[in-house]
């Protein structure tokens, strides 16, 4: 009797076991689906949201460098050490290319290399050649050795007929001089010859006629372009029609080692002085500022310096100083009385005979030139150099015509000095 009722117990524990073991069974699965579910839930919507660049760095066949962001939005858990810290991505690998332009070597610029002269025949319009030429270093002393030198500026119509004079002038003084000829723009510089000192040294110029303000422009432009050159200490003005009445040396030591430049000015109250006045030129420049003087100059850098850069003079004369007014003959006296009256001679240093009267001084032809003439052009006069008298007042004469060549030559070993 116990025994029956013990069995149908049994039976009922063994069928709520299994009910349970059933239960947790559908439990387990509902778990796992549910699980699954949201994964795929989660997933499509994180790959809908995610950058397109993103998605086509992940399933791209070729590797490329990842951003922090996106590594951190897929990559698997971090490991428990922590990666070195960086803000930015890795950079790729430099192409060979790239590698090359990061590894070139640039040449060092130098103070010679800024010092580096322009080509004589340039390229600047006359605006940007006077702004470079009136550039002027604060520090008077220079850093660098240097020779001074003294520049020849030739304002000239055309060919140069007492080239071969000069020639024999310079032989031997290369160093020491730089010529800049500023002739008619018709003149074919092809016709020098490429041997000669003039050959590549004729500057970009305009036409100029005697008697007008053109004739102020070309002086500029010499003047600028021989500035350019921070060797040039000294500047001379000569025509197509001077010759020199020394030789080099003696022309190099008087001009270098002079204390003084030489412009020539004076003040003159007759018709062709004071009378060429504008009163429209007041206050600027007055009646008794108005000097007169010789077209043919030597001056130092300074003063050169001062005329291209001069805003105020220039204007002046440009305007009220026109045709018979002759502005060659006032607008650097005028300016150099003004501004360096201490430091100028008041003289030229080039011979001209004004003894025949009239608008051009005489011109002396072949059968005038002789051995006599040129010693009382030498040393015909009495003046003072550095505080001292001397007779050795000019250096230049003009005007020559050119058949008087020949005898030039021919008395210039001698009379002249050219081979001492």
């Amino acid at each position: 009797m116990k025994q029956q009722e013990v069995r149908p117990s049994v039976a009922i524990a063994k069928l709520f076991k299994e009910q349970l073991r059933l239960g947790s069974i559908l439990f387990n699965f509902l778990f796992i689906g549910f699980g699954l579910a949201l994964g795929i839930i989660a997933s499509s919507f994180f790959i809908n949201n995610m950058p397109i660049n993103s998605v086509t760095t992940q399933f791209s066949d070729s590797p490329s460098p990842t951003t922090q962001d996106s590594a951190a939005s897929i990559s698997p858990p971090a490991p428990l050490t922590p990666p070195p810290p960086t803000t930015q991505p890795p950079s790729p690998l430099p192409s060979q290319e790239n590698s090359t332009k990061e590894h070139k070597v640039h040449p060092r610029i130098g103070l010679k290399d800024y010092l580096m002269l322009p080509e004589v025949m340039h390229d600047m319009n006359e605006e940007e050649l006077l702004w470079r030429a009136s550039m002027v270093p604060r520090i008077e002393e220079f850093p660098f050795k240097f020779i001074p030198k003294v520049a020849f500026m030739f304002l000239t119509r055309g060919p140069l007929p007492f080239a071969p004079l000069w020639e024999k002038f310079f032989q031997g003084n290369e160093g020491l001089y730089s010529i800049y000829v500023h002739s008619d723009p018709s003149f074919n510089e092809s016709e020098i010859d490429q041997g000669s000192v003039f050959y590549g040294r004729s500057i970009p110029s305009k036409g100029v006629q005697w008697g007008e303000f053109s004739l102020i422009e070309g002086e500029r432009r010499l003047l600028a372009n021989a500035l350019l050159d921070f060797s040039n200490q000294r500047f001379v003005l000569l025509s197509e029609s001077c010759i020199p009445l020394f030789n080099f040396s003696t022309v190099y030591s008087y001009l270098i080692n002079s204390t003084e430049t030489f412009v020539e000015v004076y003040d003159d109250p007759s018709p062709v002085g004071r009378g060429r006045y504008n009163y429209q030129m007041s206050p600027v420049v007055e009646l008794e500022q108005w000097r007169k003087g010789s077209q043919w100059f030597e001056m130092d850098r300074k003063i050169a310096v001062e005329i291209v850069s001069d805003r105020i003079f220039y204007p002046l004369y440009e305007r009220f100083c026109n045709g018979a007014c002759y502005a060659d003959e006032h607008y650097i006296p005028t300016v150099v009385n003004l501004l360096f009256p201490k430091t100028n001679s008041n003289r030229t240093l080039t011979w001209v005979d004004w003894s025949r009267g009239g608008p051009h001084p005489a011109m002396f032809i072949r059968t005038e030139v002789t051995v006599e003439l040129l010693e009382r052009l030498r040393s015909g006069s009495t003046c003072e150099y550095n505080g001292n008298t001397t007779t050795t007042c000019h250096l230049f004469a003009r005007k020559f015509h050119p058949n008087t060549l020949d005898r030039l030559l021919r008395f210039a070993p001698n009379v002249l000095g050219f081979h001492q």
